[in-house]
């Protein structure tokens, strides 16, 4: 029994919250994404959609041409934001290394639903962190239905500093609640999420704890560049995958924290303070994107996002019938991201203000428009609605679409430099592509916000040596 007791440690402590950290001012509770639109959000997206629809019926060249024009020049000054990133370039040094005596205690949660084929490697991966094992506490959260995974854990001998927990069963099952469940347990300074297919670099945790020793009280999360690897036989999705993490957490990203702008936290490798993590709340169980959502959430209450630079390699979906929900999740948890900040206390800051208009804003309606203003051009060549003197408004047109597709194609180069490899031209001419299937999620993203806003589409993960990668 005793064996058994060595390799599954469930902890069963009393909830140990810390009190609120001085100067921040608490999230309201009562707000979040359990609330799909607040009245007057209900009552604007009806007039826009009731004014397009009379548009269409009155005068459809004029609003067709006026649509198509407006997601050109959101697609310019996506594209403008992106190639001023690329040109911003990348804080220069890193704060002085601490002893070990001088460390904080660090937690690591790793929250995994139906994983049992990567437990082994999670691991593996956990276990290489150069990190004191005395002040190392890493959290293995698991769903009490999950008893595949369960199993899988138990048959492992997990070394002392890794703890399984088992969420108790109710709603919504996601990840948020399955990360508010071990925050509640943590007990480091300082706390990391990782997620089941994560390799992250042995040093991040000295790195992220020497950064936070030197930084001021107000920084509260640094994010941790994603890398994604390719498999050694890969495809369109790998590779796109793959050049638009790098432009994201390579370019994007940096350049915000270089302006002091904060911006949406990938989906891992956050590094956070305790103190002003619980002062907020925690996450929000009802949010599919919690990570774009908290960091929001902490600018909104005074504090301040930054980056460091050891990355976590992920893994990138091979195959359509994975890619489709797992974008389509992020599409919806950003659209609750917005529609919950745009009505709170965030867009009363005005550089978190314009940090959510220049993230979220843009990158969805950039989704919601792609496709739309392709169609649009198809229908009106087709029905003859060109008005006289197109030629030249069209000349221009293609030029901002060119211009757009440029800037995106400058970050993706600088990104996949900066993370140690390179671009390829048929990846980046493919970029449209991408583009045109993100519209395809997109669709199915409204439907869900919709008809199941807090449903949570799992992205299932392959060992690495089932992935053949190189």
């Amino acid at each position: 029994m005793a064996r058994e007791e060595r390799r599954l440690h469930i902890e069963e402590q009393d909830h140990h919250v810390l009190p609120p950290a001085p100067d921040l001012q608490p999230w309201p509770v009562l707000d979040g994404a359990h609330r799909r639109l607040s009245p007057p959000q209900g009552a604007t997206l009806a007039a826009l959609a009731l004014g397009l629809a009379v548009g269409l019926v009155l005068a459809p060249a004029v609003t067709l041409e006026a649509l198509r024009w407006t997601g050109v020049l959101l697609f310019a000054l996506l594209a403008t934001l992106r190639l001023a990133a690329a040109c911003t370039p990348r804080r220069q040094g890193s704060a002085p290394p601490l002893p070990d005596d001088a460390l904080p205690a660090y937690t690591v949660i790793a929250p995994l639903y139906k994983e049992a084929s990567i437990a082994a490697e999670l691991v593996a991966n956990l276990g290489r962190l150069d990190y004191p094992r005395d002040r190392l506490q890493v959290l293995i959260v698991l769903e009490a239905d999950d008893a595949e995974t369960l199993a899988a854990f138990h048959a492992l001998d997990l070394p002392a500093f890794i703890q399984v927990l088992v969420v108790p069963a109710g709603g919504p099952k996601t990840k948020p609640r399955a990360c508010n469940h071990a925050l509640e347990r943590a007990r480091g300074e300082l706390l990391v999420i990782y997620d089941a297919e994560d390799a992250p670099d042995s040093g991040q945790l000295r790195e992220a704890a020497a950064r936070f020793a030197a930084g001021p009280e107000i920084l509260a999360c640094l994010q941790a560049p994603l890398r994604i690897e390719i498999p050694a036989i890969s495809g369109f999705l790998a590779r796109q995958f793959q050049q638009e993490y790098a432009a994201h957490f390579e370019v994007l990203l940096p350049a915000l924290a270089r302006w002091r702008l904060t911006f949406p936290l990938g989906g891992t490798s956050n590094h956070f303070r305790v103190a002003q993590l619980r002062a907020i709340g925690g996450w929000d169980a009802y949010n599919v994107t919690e990570d774009a959502d908290v960091g929001f959430r902490l600018a909104a209450a005074g504090c301040a996002v930054d980056v460091i630079e050891r990355p976590t390699l992920e893994t990138a979906p091979t195959q359509w019938s994975v890619w489709r929900p797992q974008r389509a999740r992020w599409i919806k948890g950003h659209l609750q991201t917005l529609l919950v900040h745009a009505r709170g206390p965030a867009i009363r800051r005005p550089r978190v203000a314009l940090a959510l208009f220049l993230t979220l804003f843009l990158s969805l309606t950039s989704v919601h428009l792609h496709a739309p203003i392709f169609a649009v051009v198809v229908l009106m060549l087709l029905l003859d609605l060109l008005p006289d003197g197109q030629a030249a408004i069209d000349g221009l047109g293609l030029c901002l679409l060119l211009y757009a597709w440029g800037g995106s194609a400058i970050a993706a180069v600088v990104g996949r430099r900066r993370a140690g490899g390179s671009a390829r031209w048929l990846d980046l001419l493919a970029m449209p592509g991408i583009w045109l299937a993100q519209g395809w999620a997109g669709c199915h993203a409204l439907w869900q916000f919709v008809r199941r806003p807090h449903h949570w589409d799992k992205t299932p993960h392959a060992p690495r040596a089932g992935r053949r990668l190189g």
